[in-house]
């Protein structure tokens, strides 16, 4: 990166601010749900399994588009594929805002999620071409922090704009932001600097036969998968929850107001961000993954146990724990550098993909089935034009959830320790 000019170092710093408002958007469309479950399910007339099916959709076409999109990125090149990605979300938000029917919601939904799915891996691969090697895992962090930002305002922020404007204005509104934002990655974003060639960054030819027998390395590894699988049941259950539930379970089996339960999750939110940023120093400082893997959770399966009770608490505990909730959860980032570092370096963004995908085929899979659950024992109660579901249904719901917490605390114990290196050697 010494060959790059002092204009281009300037303008890297404007792609990562258009790239990470894209980031902030796709977090704030992914947790958006639940910020307004209780609008969704008096709109469209639906029961709690529906309700689950609407939300997990993004989860579905994410889940499939994180290889794809690797390859993508590789080939049409971050810019291309960052402005199609805007364009197409832009356009399924503003589906979803005018949805007549729960069927076009769903479409509306799906366009959202295939739009959203390729701004992380594109992020990624403008990182590793326009900043130093040795700046890679912090200006990460740093996108992680600001991309969270997004999570933090489908909370309490996006409740109460629903309750002022409507919860469809509010998303014709990110339609018309998420439009404006593929716009300006077409007109700012350049895929490599332009004296790239000569300081040694080549644009990559991607081979058919190499890229299958990359993934075919990484999904043979045994070491991939404790990672993997610990990445499904941690941001499985965080994605399950936070992504839907958490809003209708804290009003239903609490009492709370919307509002207070929308403050809730941000907490949660807010304390993932943080927690995404000081988890990876603190396991660097130690020279450890296994041992913070282990306690965070651990921990998160305590708390979902907590939850799993329904117990009544004051509201500064309640706070207190979903802000804990959020640190805790932020240990599934380490899943990351685990799969990483006992793979092949340069099947590095192969092995990341496959340990990302199980957490958004968990959440396709757990919240429509966490609705099933709750729908079978359901006495048939309506409030406000929405199903009122007792404590049972709901112990029985989240259950499920708390399962999916505990296979990542399993996993956890069979997790290579690395020392926060690479570990990896050819057979």
């Amino acid at each position: 990166m010494d060959t790059l000019s002092p204009e281009q170092r300037r303008r890297r710093w404007l792609i990562l601010a258009v790239v990470a408002a894209a980031y902030v958007l796709s977090f704030f469309q992914r947790f958006a749900p639940a910020g307004i479950a209780q609008d969704l399910a008096a709109a469209f007339q639906t029961s709690a399994a529906s309700l689950g099916v609407l939300a997990a959709t993004y989860f579905y076409v994410y889940t499939i588009m994180q290889v794809p999109t690797g390859i993508l990125a590789d080939t049409l090149g971050p810019r291309r594929i960052l402005a199609l990605g805007g364009i197409v979300g832009g356009l399924g938000s503003f589906l979803f805002g005018f949805a007549p029917s729960l069927d076009v919601a769903l479409v509306g939904r799906t366009m959202i999620g295939l739009g959203v799915s390729v701004t992380f891996i594109a992020m990624l691969k403008l990182i590793a071409v326009w900043f130093e090697e040795r700046r890679f895992a912090t200006i990460v962090g740093i996108c992680m922090l600001v991309g969270n930002l997004g999570s933090v305002l489908a909370g309490a922020p996006l409740s109460a704009l629903a309750q002022a404007t409507g919860w469809r204005g509010v998303f014709l509104g990110v339609g018309g932001l998420s439009l404006t934002l593929g716009v300006l990655c077409w007109l700012f974003v350049r895929d490599r600097p332009a004296n790239a060639a000569a300081g040694g960054i080549e644009a990559p030819r991607v081979d058919r036969t190499v890229v299958l027998n990359g993934l075919r390395t990484v999904l043979k590894n045994r070491a991939t998968w404790p990672a993997a699988l610990l990445n499904t049941g941690m941001c499985g259950a965080f994605f399950t929850f936070a992504g839907l539930w958490a809003t209708p379970y804290l009003m239903q089996v609490h009492g709370l107001s919307r509002n207070v339960a929308a403050s809730h999750l941000s907490l949660w939110f807010g304390g993932f961000a943080v927690g995404c940023f000081f988890v990876g120093t603190l396991s660097d400082r130690l020279g450890r993954r296994k041992p913070v893997l282990l306690v965070t959770s651990h921990l998160l399966v305590l708390i979902f146990l907590v939850f799993l009770s329904c117990i009544k608490m004051p509201l500064a505990v309640s706070y207190a724990l979903f802000a804990l909730t959020g640190l805790t959860t932020a240990g599934m980032s380490l899943s990351w550098a685990c799969a990483k570092e006992v793979n092949p370096p340069l099947l590095s963004g192969m092995s990341t993909s496959v340990t990302n995908m199980g957490s958004f085929l968990a959440a396709a899979l757990l919240q429509p089935t966490v609705g099933w659950v709750m729908d079978l024992s359901w006495q048939g109660e309506m409030l406000g034009g929405t199903r009122f579901y007792d404590v049972a249904s709901w112990r029985a719901g989240l259950l499920v959830v708390t399962l999916c917490a505990a296979l990542g605390a399993l996993c956890s114990w069979w997790i290579h320790e690395t020392r926060c290196r690479n570990i990896w050697q050819a057979s």
